[in-house]
């Protein structure tokens, strides 16, 4: 092979990001144990810098580990949690004060939208496998328990989501300060670490009363922003591979239209717009449009297709009802376009879709077991 020419072998693309769910829905283990070795297979994919140590990112998005987190806030509190909760993992600042204060305005607003919180958990990690240059900006990780009697499912969503929004508006002069999830559907465990060092990082990932049904996971390798803790993914509901090339018109149309949104879910939008970001990745703005949907009542489905419409226009043979639905969203959302694979979890579905053009190709598997 002359020098400079393409050769096969020699072929990367980028990013790495897959799903994992047991079809009916049993939890256990071994799915996580799965997940973690799945990340680990897709190590080439991602960034790496020159310490050899320090990743551009990598993550698990899971299905709330529910007798888990039950069981962990017995131990430390000694009280159970309600039938339905709520769990954040937060990246907190390392100095103290601002820690302490962060710690604090989220409380308040999370007492605004009469939510309790249970208590504070330093997330146990072992920081000595992380590379310097992780190291040199790496948060405090600390999980929050939030109590939420007598509310439905939809209802607690939606305080949550507008009680994050709030914090982060308040805060978002800390730099340090990031809300990974917030939920109660789901946990995030992510960081600037290799794929194989994750658990390692994360000791939770190895205690085995967490069981789960599904979980997305990601390899990063970051093309339009620097490596950073909050950049990692999966973000709060999806994980992306590939680049979002009309991001900048998606982002300012966003912003335009929120006078003209409107759900029962948010009477006072302005409370907490914006609902997209204009200074983080692509993927993050795109993440913060899908979960805005999904908090307002759209079907997981719906909103993702909203988001990511197939090149509808061009199917002759679609069904005609499959085709008004799309000439519908049309008139409301432009696509947010470009070469793109997403997989996405709400905590009870797992999801995948491609862009329009199939420019990231991707594969599914039915095992015999029933992942």
């Amino acid at each position: 092979m002359r020098p400079g020419l393409y050769h096969p072998d020699e072929f990367r693309d980028n990013c790495g990001f897959g799903l994992v769910a047991q079809i009916d829905g049993k939890r256990s283990h071994k799915l996580l144990k799965t997940v973690i070795h799945s990340l680990t297979c897709m190590t080439h994919r991602g960034g790496i810098a020159a310490d050899g140590v320090t990743g551009d990112g990598c993550g698990l998005l899971m299905q709330r580990p529910d007798s888990f987190l039950r069981e962990v806030a017995r131990e430390l509190f000694q009280t159970e949690l309600s039938e339905d909760f709520g769990i954040g993992m937060i990246f907190l600042s390392q100095d103290q004060a601002l820690a302490a204060t962060s710690r604090s305005v989220m409380e308040e607003e999370l007492a605004a939208q009469n939510l309790q919180v249970l208590g504070w958990r330093t997330v146990p990690v072992n920081d000595a496998i992380c590379g310097k240059m992780a190291l040199a900006n790496m948060p405090t990780i600390e999980q929050v328990f939030i109590n939420a009697p007598e509310l439905s499912q939809q209802d607690l969503k939606i305080k949550l989501f507008t009680a994050r929004r709030k914090i982060e508006i308040r805060l978002q002069s800390d730099e340090d300060f990031y809300i990974c999830s917030l939920s109660n559907t789901v946990l995030s465990y992510k960081g600037l670490v290799m794929p194989k060092d994750l658990p390692e990082l994360y000791l939770d990932l190895q205690d085995e009363r967490i069981e789960i049904a599904m979980c997305t996971f990601h390899q990063r390798f970051s093309t339009n922003t620097l490596p950073k803790w909050p950049l990692a993914q999966p973000f709060r509901m999806l994980a992306h591979n590939g680049e979002i090339n009309t991001i900048r018109g998606n982002r300012n149309w966003a912003r335009a239209r929120i006078n003209k949104f409107k759900s029962d879910a948010f009477p006072n939008l302005e409370e907490i717009s914006p609902v997209v970001n204009v200074t983080g990745s692509d993927s993050s703005s795109m993440d913060n449009m899908v979960e805005f949907l999904v908090a307002s009542g759209m079907d997981i489905y719906q909103a993702i297709r909203l988001v990511m419409p197939p090149s509808w226009q061009n199917m002759e043979d679609m069904d005609a009802e499959l085709r008004s639905f799309y000439t519908y969203n049309s008139l409301h959302m432009e696509p947010w376009d470009g070469p793109a694979g997403v997989v996405m979890t709400d905590g009870r579905y797992a999801v995948c879709v491609l862009d329009r053009n199939g420019l990231r190709p991707s594969r599914w598997v039915l095992t015999k077991d029933g992942y």
